[in-house]
């Protein structure tokens, strides 16, 4: 098997369209070596590869720092409303090939690496991920700011500079084990700490209620040091800002214990403020109501509103113009988007800030936080939705519980003004949950305090405003609306892709990349058989990269004319790995009941981490590696089937494995995801999804046309009847052979032989208690995937329906999602309008 070529050696082949001017490159190499120089310690001569990687970076970074500063003066002077975006996940992934894709100066870059003898690829492998998300919400945030900078938005995205991202998974005899992931340990050339924007931020104490207001008092502080990373929009010179918090003691903290000898203690006693900023939270779709927890969603407030609330007093026009101590202007020139309800205090933070210290009285407050706020919702499952118990706030946060109470009370009286005598409704409809434990409903928090409410794909919005949230689409139904996610089709097709980028760029310019709609010029070359050829081509070349990747790094050989299906997402009941498990087994069964058969090779991956409280998902791991000892090690099967758990998947991964994948699993049970967006990343790179009516996969269909694509399942309609009817486990058991077969065989200890009982949980949850259904979908996608199997024989036909994919994939572009957002929530106009660049003359 010939090696596959390099993307060096791939964008070496590329045409010369953008090729770096040879002056470019002098000035990279001597930047280069000048960087290299200040890196070298005086006393170590011998660079190591680490040392090449920060010397790039910083090479790189310099492009940026220019613009960054001009794009910031820009705003100075245009005084534009700014955008906010708080979340409490920003998974970005690697910045040094994304920046350079985004300046244009890749291939400039490409050239000079190369010529000073060294491997760009090698380089760009010591990067860190920045892992400062779990998951499809941390990933979003992350693709929104990309398309913020793009569309020319003064936008700023806000979170947490976690000292630990999500954690590295190891696998382990077959089981999941958590590392710690110490991204930081060498450093981050992206970011710069702002020490003097260091904001204080309250906790515990207690509320006075004097003559001159309400005073928040003996509360404890903490520091908030903001540290800033440059977010660079596709070739327009603008570069908006990430702004981090991390917390740090005050110097004071604790010291009063050093009256009585207790120094070192206070001293020591400095991390306990420290550590809400030290981890993520790595569960994903699940609440888990802790104090640090709860401390981490008011810090990011409480800094960030401080933070907005400055940079709109002392705008252009703050020292002459009266309406900045006014905040009449506020909403015209603040928009405050809240990814989900993790920043929900948001809302009675701005109340608390505008009543308490700007001394507005209430009904004026409130007007301008609902015109500010709007809400995103990611999900309908229950276990997901914050709920705070009562008497935590109480504690930590005194003076928002009043106004929460306070928000509740004039919320409620609306509510009874309208449907008098209705008590169950205002029951419903509270912010306050009675119960053993008193709650708070963070997503009705977010509701009331909101001028718009947004699902994420039209099935979810629709679900929304059907089911959890009924009541209060009854009560105000404009505010509800659609927002389907998108992903940037600069990391997930030009970075990740550059052989497919360019046959597309060669036959329809590159226009594309700005404006994905321009995919559908493909559609005119979905029977041209030089396209269909190229097409087929690149995805096997990415197939057998992805295929010497694993055997260097899994010691697997894998056979790259196989088909590959792949699945790789957080590990969850609802996104039905298991019923994936299941058809693998099925295979087997029939490999192994007639092997003289042909059957088309395949190759199945699934890959995601667990939380590690989440007993299911650490045993569905354990499974999937399970079965791929059994079958990848029997001579029988041989490499008609092979089953592969990719350890650690991360956004890296991520741009290795989607550009390799042939189809795309997003099997989810209709009406549990939200969205998906990883189904979004197949789709524009060449794989055909197998997918139940489900999220974005509805939409996506549409797009692609059902034929182009490969549905089987129930849809949410057949799952809500099945609710009503009851479902019942066993009758499928009983009634299907093959699915009795793959039962009896994880019960009995087939898939391991050394502990029969090993899978017991899985089976008796499978057969009592499966609230996602997977034995009533089990024959509709065993079908289905016949059908895959039958098509993927004939690559012609396959590669057209590739094409007529990737072709329709534009309106998943997260640069049209934010386009929308833009227009439609927060009263702004996107712009293709390229700003100066550092060294040319202001206009």
């Amino acid at each position: 098997m010939s090696r596959p070529l390099s993307d060096y050696e791939k964008r070496k082949q590329i045409s010369v369209r953008g090729l770096a001017g040879v002056e470019n490159v002098a000035d990279l190499k001597k930047n280069f070596n000048r960087h290299l120089h200040f890196t070298l310690v005086k006393d170590r001569n011998v660079a190591t590869p680490r040392d090449y990687y920060f010397a790039l970076a910083h090479t790189v970074r310099d492009h940026l720092v220019g613009r960054w500063i001009r794009t910031q003066q820009y705003y100075y002077e245009k005084d534009p409303k700014r955008i906010y975006y708080l979340s409490l996940e920003f998974y970005m992934g690697r910045t040094l090939q994304n920046t350079m894709v985004n300046l244009g100066l890749q291939n400039a870059c490409d050239e000079a690496i190369y010529q000073l003898g060294l491997d760009m690829e090698e380089l760009q492998e010591i990067e860190e991920d920045a892992g400062l998300g779990n998951g499809g919400l941390g990933r979003l945030a992350a693709c929104f700011l990309d398309s913020m900078a793009t569309l020319g938005l003064a936008a700023y995205g806000y979170g947490i500079r976690y000292e630990f991202g999500i954690f590295n998974q190891k696998i382990s005899g077959g089981w999941q084990v958590e590392e710690a992931d110490d991204w930081l340990r060498y450093g981050n050339p992206w970011e710069k700490a702002r020490p003097e924007y260091m904001i204080p931020v309250h906790f515990y104490g207690h509320v006075d209620h004097g003559p001159d207001g309400t005073k928040w008092v003996d509360t404890q502080v903490i520091l908030a040091l903001p540290y800033d990373t440059p977010i660079p929009g596709y070739r327009n010179n603008t570069v908006n800002t990430m702004r981090l918090w991390s917390a740090r003691a005050p110097n004071e903290f604790n010291l009063k214990d050093f009256n009585v000898g207790g120094y070192i203690q206070a001293v020591l006693d400095r991390n306990l403020a420290e550590n809400i900023s030290r981890v993520l939270y790595p569960n994903d779709n699940f609440f888990e109501g802790k104090e640090l927890r709860l401390k981490q969603e008011y810090f990011v407030v409480a800094a960030t509103l401080q933070d907005i609330i400055r940079r709109f007093k002392s705008s252009k026009f703050g020292s002459r113009d009266p309406v900045r101590t006014s905040f009449d202007a506020f909403p015209d020139k603040v928009a405050i988007q809240l990814n989900d309800t993790h920043p929900s205090l948001a809302i009675p933070e701005l109340m608390r800030v505008l009543v308490d210290i700007e001394k507005l009285d209430w009904d004026k407050a409130w007007d301008i936080t609902v015109r500010t706020c709007a809400y995103t919702n990611h999900t309908v499952l229950p276990e997901a939705l914050e709920r705070w118990p009562v008497h935590l706030l109480e504690t930590l946060l005194p003076r928002h519980l009043e106004i929460i109470y306070e928000i509740n009370q004039r919320f409620l009286d609306r509510v009874n003004a309208m449907y008098p005598g209705d008590l169950d409704r205002l029951r419903r409809m509270s912010l306050v949950e009675e119960g053993s434990i008193k709650r708070i409903n963070m997503a009705h928090l977010c509701i009331v305090g909101s001028h718009v409410i947004n699902g994420v794909a039209r099935i979810h919005s629709d679900i929304l405003k059907k089911t959890i949230f009924k009541d209060f689409y009854e009560l105000e139904p404009h505010k509800f609306q659609n927002k389907t996610n998108g992903i940037t089709p600069r990391r997930w097709l030009v970075l990740c892709n550059p052989g497919l980028a360019e046959v597309i760029a060669e036959r329809i310019g590159e226009e594309y990349i700005s404006d994905l709609d321009h995919l559908k010029k493909l559609l005119a070359f979905v029977d041209d058989e030089g396209f269909i050829r190229d097409v087929a081509k690149i995805k096997q070349e990415n197939k057998l990269k992805f295929a010497a990747y694993l055997e260097e790094e899994y010691k697997v050989k894998i056979n790259p004319n196989s088909l590959f299906d792949v699945q790789v997402k957080r590990i969850h009941e609802y996104k039905r790995q298991l019923l994936n498990c299941l058809h693998v087994i099925t295979l087997y069964n029939r490999i192994k009941k007639e092997p003289n058969q042909y059957f088309v090779p395949r190759t199945v991956m699934i890959g995601g981490k667990a939380a590690p409280g989440y007993h299911m998902a650490k045993m569905i791991i354990k499974l999937v590696t399970a079965i791929g000892d059994v079958i990848n090690n029997d001579p029988v099967i041989g490499d008609r089937l092979k089953m592969i758990f990719l350890e650690n998947y991360r956004v890296s991964l991520a741009e290795k494995v989607v550009p390799a994948a042939d189809l795309s699993e997003q099997i989810s049970t209709a009406g549990t995801e939200a969205s998906g967006t990883g189904n979004m990343k197949f789709m524009l790179n060449g794989a055909l999804t197998i997918g139940t009516m489900d999220g974005a996969n509805v939409e996506m269909a549409e797009e692609a046309g059902e034929e182009n694509f490969f549905i089987f399942g129930m849809r949410v309609e057949d799952v809500e009847e099945m609710d009503r009817k009851g479902y019942c486990a066993k009758d499928y058991y009983d009634r299907i052979p093959e699915l009795r077969q793959v039962m009896d065989q994880l019960s009995s200890g087939f898939f391991s032989p050394k502990q029969p009982e090993l899978f017991k949980d899985i089976v008796n949850m499978l057969m009592n208690n499966d609230r996602f259904k997977v034995f009533a979908d089990y024959e509709a996608y065993i079908k289905c995937q016949e059908n895959v199997s039958a098509l993927y024989r004939n690559t012609k036909e396959w590669t057209k329906k590739v094409i007529k994919n990737i072709a329709t994939s534009g309106k998943f572009s997260s640069d049209r999602t934010i386009a929308q957002y833009a227009r439609e929530i927060w009263g702004v106009e996107p712009t293709r309008h390229k700003i100066p660049a550092p060294d040319d003359p202001r206009e």
